[in-house]
């Protein structure tokens, strides 16, 4: 058990965004047996002269203007901290070189304040945990000398076009800087392998509170009319990571079911010929707290991804949850599923989500509903975080 250190975080995302976060779960784990400063992101000069309706980045800014409060406790034994000190926006810079150079400067500005920060807490031969913050962490090993450096790639930033300039040389020379580098998925993990040996898995925690099957979960009205078997999938139905060809083939396949579709759509989705089909639903958005009141409906849970470089490595996070309420599911096969190979049915293209849809539904049965919430029950943070720890642990006892 990793105990009594000082950890600095740094991520992506900061804490005041009211969504959760893997990084978040992290440091609240880690605060449990150590002291956790929590670093939000450093405002660059764009957003800083912008008028932005963010609550929490008008809360950073008015911090920056007034230097008020820039430590602010959470609960026992953490903190989040406000950086100060405005870095250039520079990611419309052509040149990698130039970016490169211009970043250092931000990110010893960045340093600069997070060792006061350190300072102000008596923080000691700090650990300091890289949420994928590719650009702000990039030089943060020389400038604050951490006694580990950990680098946490749980998203494949290379895949995005707004990160895809830069990142596809900063990120591999980072991942080789850090003293380790973990994963949520084994396709991460096998990435940053090829980069620094001192690479692994450490699984993915899930906070499953809202998907427990035992609760009272009433029939949204959007379900109430359906006959029929209901295939569903809940999450955002966005053209960039779900394959509409695969929606289309299981509509078509078989008009007695339903494909209920729950999750804001994109452009691309809003004006697809799906609308047209009379057994395909779209409900829209819907608040998280009621998304288990659908899967509790659906007969088969669908993950329809698309295959592309935005989506190959990322953990599938609502197969979990599907699998938490105890529902067969039918996902496309890559590399990160392989996890969840004895527990769902993988298909390998549009063409085989039918036949596997079929057999779900003849298969399925209380017993294999136990055996799925069972698996889902052991993907929690605690296991996750265990596993950062014990190599951690096992990294510093070599050193």
């Amino acid at each position: 058990m990793l105990k009594g250190r000082d950890i600095v975080v740094i991520g992506l995302q900061p804490w005041y965004y009211e969504i959760g976060s893997n990084c978040k779960n992290i440091a609240t784990q880690l605060s449990l047996h150590n002291r956790v400063l929590y670093v939000n992101l450093p405002i660059n000069r764009k957003t800083f002269l912008a008028k932005e309706n963010n609550p929490g980045v008008t809360e950073h800014c008015r911090i920056i203007r007034e230097k008020d409060q820039r430590i602010q406790p959470i609960k026992e034994n953490m903190w989040t901290f406000y950086p100060t000190s405005i870095v250039e926006s520079i990611n419309w810079l052509p040149s990698t070189v130039a970016f490169k150079a211009v970043n250092y400067f931000n990110n010893k500005r960045f340093a600069r304040d997070i060792r006061e920060a350190v300072s102000e807490l008596g923080f000691k031969d700090i650990i300091l945990f890289n949420d994928n913050d590719i650009f702000n962490g990039y030089d943060l090993k020389k400038f604050l000398a951490p006694a580990l450096y950990v680098y946490y790639c749980r998203d494949y930033l290379r895949g995005q076009s707004y990160w895809k300039k830069h990142c596809d040389v900063l990120e591999p020379e980072l991942i080789r800087k850090a003293d380790l580098a973990v994963a949520n998925s084994m396709y991460l993990a096998d990435y940053c392998a090829e980069h620094n040996k001192e690479s692994y898995y450490i699984g993915q925690g899930c906070n499953l509170e809202l998907f427990n099957p035992a609760d009272a979960h009433p029939v949204p009205a959007e379900m109430k009319d359906l006959s029929g078997p209901v295939v569903g999938y809940v999450g955002a139905v966005i053209a960039d990571r779900l394959d509409a060809a695969i929606i289309r083939t299981i509509a078509q396949a078989n008009p007695a079911w339903n494909v209920v579709l729950v999750g804001p759509e994109d452009e691309a989705f809003r004006t697809s010929d799906l609308h047209q089909m009379p057994n395909v639903h779209f409900t829209g958005r819907k608040p998280m707290e009621e998304l288990a009141h659908f899967v509790k409906c659906f007969d088969v849970c669908i993950n329809p991804q698309l295959i592309n470089p935005l989506t190959v490595g990322n953990y599938p996070l609502k197969v979990d949850e599907y699998l938490a309420m105890g529902k067969p599911v039918v996902a496309t096969r890559t590399k990160a599923m392989q996890l969840f190979e004895d527990y769902t049915y993988l298909a390998g293209g549009p063409q085989d989500y039918p036949a596997l849809i079929e057999k779900a539904l003849a298969e399925d049965s209380p017993a294999l509903h136990e055996k799925r919430m069972a698996f889902a029950a052991t993907h929690t943070w605690e296991n996750s975080v265990g596993e950062l720890k014990r190599l951690i642990e096992q990294k510093q006892n070599l050193n």
